[in-house]
């Protein structure tokens, strides 16, 4: 109870401070983010040649705008909350124990942290694990450009 009543007011100052979820776009900082957590959560899944990459992470924070939008207001809220609070020092360093900026973290830090939030004894700290994980993997995923890399052919015609 605690917990969602600091992230509910920390939260809100994060949003007020430095949204990054502002007019159905994210921000600078939410683009940081999200580029972060992709890198971390799509290891193994995204290109390796810079320019498939580049292309692959534009697709993919296109698409998880256009997810984001798609839900309902409320959650919009939510997750806006979420990635400003992820996306300012403070709250980075106390939801996913990560003291480096999203932009400078090695993937592997960011694993760690994700591991560390998706086990950890909080259950805001799972939560916010499993948004992050659905939202980035189904924005990444559900471009057909997506399934080449990974040998999938696409859904069978039947």
């Amino acid at each position: 109870m605690a917990s969602a009543v600091a992230l509910t007011a920390f939260g809100g100052a994060a949003v007020l401070w430095q949204p990054a979820f502002h007019n159905n776009q994210l921000t600078a900082s939410g683009r940081r983010v999200v580029a972060a957590l992709g890198a971390a959560l799509l290891d193994g899944s995204l290109p390796t040649v810079p320019a498939a990459r580049a292309v692959a992470f534009e697709g993919l924070l296109a698409r998880t705008e256009s997810l984001i939008q798609a839900l309902p207001r409320h959650s919009q809220a939510e997750l806006a909350q979420l990635l400003s609070l992820l996306a300012h020092p403070g709250g980075r360093v106390a939801l996913a124990g990560l003291h480096q900026d999203w932009a400078d973290a090695p993937v592997v830090s960011v694993q760690q942290s994700l591991q560390s939030m998706r086990t950890s004894s909080v259950s805001l700290r799972q939560q916010a694990y499993l948004a992050l994980h659905d939202i980035l993997g189904g924005a990444y995923f559900s471009d057909a450009s997506a399934w080449a890399h990974l040998g999938y052919p696409g859904p069978q015609i039947i």
